[in-house]
């Protein structure tokens, strides 16, 4: 009878305030969630994979001892990758994250590469624009991946010091500078772990991640991989 009224109930709440696509705003059909089938069949995804060479791997050479980096989509300008993260950082639509989280996940819980991470750690929001928020964004997608790869999720390990304005209208230079000395090691974590899968949102210079894993190559001889949700492609 519980079960039959709250159905009941998630109908009546569809008719009033009928869930649509965070893509094209179209209304969602039953078994849809938070994009419809076509956005979500015409998601850009990069297909990249730990064992390969990708262009993420390349952002990094020469700059800092990256084991292997992987992003899930192709960020642009316009399309449904920004709207959707759009809505994951702004509007507060947290569950974007899971759903990403979930979707990536599948396609990583046989990669062989990840079978050694021992704890997913994502990066770190200021404490100030946290509160603000109310969530990181990279939470949810980072614990779906620690669950699909089964690795421990740690969001202990690193902390953002410096409270930065959004980068997203910076230069490469700008982003680097501002990306130095913003993260820290938090010196009450427990650290007993050889394999980091560092995580994020958007890589677009590579600055962030950049910074964040200088401080987790501080720790000793750790391995430090790379995931994003998405990457800014070049040219």
């Amino acid at each position: 009878m519980i079960d039959k009224l709250a159905k009941i109930l998630n109908e009546i709440n569809n008719i009033l305030l009928p869930r649509v696509c965070f893509g094209c705003n179209a209304q969602l059909s039953r078994g849809e969630n938070v994009l419809c089938a076509v956005c979500r069949h015409e998601m850009p995804l990069t297909d990249y994979n730990f064992s390969d060479e990708n262009p993420v791997d390349r952002i990094f050479y020469g700059r800092i001892p990256i084991k292997k980096a992987v992003s899930f989509l192709f960020f642009s300008k316009q399309g449904a990758v920004k709207q959707l993260l759009h809505y994951l950082k702004y509007k507060n639509q947290e569950t974007v994250g899971s759903f990403l989280g979930e979707w990536c996940g599948a396609y990583l819980e046989d990669e062989e590469n990840l079978k050694s991470v021992d704890i997913v750690v994502p990066v770190p929001l200021h404490p100030k624009k946290q509160k603000k928020r109310g969530y990181n964004q990279v939470t949810l997608f980072a614990k779906s991946i620690s669950n699909a790869i089964q690795a421990q999720y740690r969001d202990d390990i690193l902390i953002k010091v410096n409270n930065t304005k959004t980068q997203t209208k910076k230069g490469r230079l700008l982003r680097w500078e501002n990306a130095q000395e913003v993260f820290e090691v938090n010196p009450i974590a427990k650290k007993s772990f050889q394999h980091i899968l560092l995580v994020d949102d958007v890589i677009t210079t590579g600055a962030t991640i950049e910074a964040c894993a200088k401080k987790l190559h501080t720790l000793g001889n750790v391995s430090v991989s790379v995931l994003s949700m998405a990457v800014v492609p070049k040219g």
